[in-house]
């Protein structure tokens, strides 16, 4: 008789036991969330940091033919105003001679009513063969298209930061900016 009873108290109601598996394990799931979050979340930049990250240059400082360096979170960034000299050559280039094809105009963002700025090119200030920085017009120094020289290898850029000759297998990149203003722009890492 002893056993009857046993059977009787062993009935499971296994809906039950399923719904209790469920909640312990999303318990478990959120719970988890809750610790990894700020975890996860000290990673990312601070926001001091960010705020490194861009800066506002005013280009209605850059003297016709000149350019200005900033370093903005370590790299450097070369903004040039050129010259109609400048702007033409650079327009002038035959694509099929360019390691790294890329037009003048590909390469400048609008201001803020759609139309392009030609005068003003703005480009990273770092080789890209190794990293060096390449001089130009402003140190004295111009390579053999007019624009950049990288006096650790010898790479030649043009007037719109282009590579044409020498090691560096790519042209300078342009940066990710905007104009704020026809006379302010913004550049972002």
């Amino acid at each position: 008789m002893s056993d009857s009873n046993t059977t009787a108290h062993e009935a499971v109601d296994e809906e039950r036991r399923d719904f209790i598996h469920i909640a312990a394990g999303a318990a478990a799931v959120a719970g988890a969330g809750l610790v990894a979050y700020p975890l996860v979340d000290q990673m990312n930049a601070a926001g001091d940091t960010k705020a490194a990250s861009s800066l506002e240059v005013d280009i209605s400082k850059i003297p016709l033919g000149g350019e200005i360096r900033v370093l903005i979170g370590g790299k450097p960034f070369f903004l040039r105003h050129r010259t109609v000299a400048e702007i033409s050559a650079a327009a002038s280039v035959v694509m099929s001679k360019l390691p790294d094809p890329e037009t003048d105009e590909d390469r400048l963002e609008p201001l803020p009513d759609g139309t392009l700025n030609p005068a003003i090119l703005v480009t990273s200030g770092a080789c890209t063969h190794l990293g060096c920085v390449p001089v130009g017009p402003a140190q004295g120094a111009v390579g053999d298209y007019g624009g950049w020289y990288c006096p650790c290898h010898g790479s030649h850029y043009d007037t719109s930061g282009r590579i044409r000759k020498g090691p560096a297998p790519k042209n300078l990149p342009v940066p990710e900016y905007e104009y704020v203003t026809p006379t302010v722009v913004k550049i972002s890492l």
